[in-house]
């Protein structure tokens, strides 16, 4: 055997695994609903908007501008039901002795987030500490516009889908032009920017491709702070195929866009906020609500 086919046939399964881990998303459904829990408002209905038609836009500023204020609030919705839901966790955490439904939650959740350690265990608390978490804002932005140039790609124009989630079920989204002959997948579609968002965030959270993703967030998180985007973008190294250079572009353009500003704001107005401020937050009728206060454009302070 050759040096050439002997390093192809060490390298290809990794490659494999990177795409699988980076697009995969899950089988519609498990995304599209939050588990039942009554200290979850009820989605604002801006939440379910259409992708605006960023190509209006000739300026490249305020094309940026314009897709950052749509996204964040999004982003802060998403991350601020997740912020309730482990409260939740956390009492459930300190309680003797769980109730049947709280056991189903548990279960639910575990199912979710791909944990497979008993119900109301010791092992399943500390998993799902680890993976039940928000990702920084400037993370989500910055792959977002990486990987729907800008919202201007097909599939985010005309399926929602803002970081090239993959799906498996025919019809469940749409098929790439250059999808190779025998391959069944296709580009997942979603009713909204929101729901694309949500599914990103549950693949960050529980794909074993992205464990050095949430090592870092849980490392950073014990001492009571956020990890910042260029923290966690260590952990994409299998989001694709270009590995490190793509964690280098990914930090780069968080850095050229400041788009550590947004994890300032999310961190001052929804991090360690108590499980009422929260639901103040994530019921707010205008999306313009959630969004930072315009013109402070001090260093953020990331934690690197």
């Amino acid at each position: 055997m050759s040096t050439g086919i002997r390093a192809f046939l060490l390298v290809f399964p990794l490659v494999i695994f990177g795409l699988w881990g980076s697009l995969h998303t899950p089988d519609k459904g498990s995304f599209d609903d939050d588990l039942a829990l009554s200290s979850l408002p009820p989605l604002p209905a801006w939440a379910d908007n259409k992708l605006p038609d960023f190509s209006n836009y000739r300026d490249t500023t305020e094309r940026k501008a314009a897709f950052f204020s749509f996204l964040y609030p999004r982003i802060a919705l998403a991350n601020s039901r997740i912020l309730i839901e482990r409260d939740y966790l956390e009492a459930l955490s300190r309680k003797e002795e769980l109730s049947k439904s709280e056991r189903t939650w548990l279960s639910n959740q575990a199912e979710r987030l791909r944990v497979e350690e008993e119900a109301g265990s010791p092992a399943m608390f500390e998993q799902l500490r680890k993976r039940l978490d928000v990702i920084s804002p400037s993370l989500v932005l910055a792959q977002a516009a990486n990987e729907s140039a800008w919202g201007q790609s097909r599939f985010a124009t005309r399926g929602n889908n803002l970081f090239g989630q993959w799906c498996f079920s025919k019809g469940c989204g749409l098929v790439p032009q250059a999808r190779v002959e025998g391959a069944t997948h296709e580009v997942a579609r979603f009713s909204s920017p929101y729901r694309s968002i949500r599914a990103y965030i549950q693949n960050l959270n529980s794909h074993p491709a992205y464990q050095e993703l949430r090592d870092v967030r849980r490392a950073i998180r014990k001492d009571d702070k956020m990890a910042s985007g260029s923290a966690l973008a260590a952990g994409l190294i299998s989001y694709s195929e270009r590995g490190e250079d793509y964690v280098k572009e990914i930090r780069s353009m968080i850095r050229h866009n400041n788009l550590a500003y947004f994890d300032k704001e999310f961190r001052a107005a929804f991090y360690g906020a108590n499980t009422g401020s929260l639901q103040h937050l994530a019921s707010a009728s205008k999306e313009n609500a959630l969004l930072p206060n315009a013109g402070d454009d001090e260093d953020s302070g990331d934690i690197r």
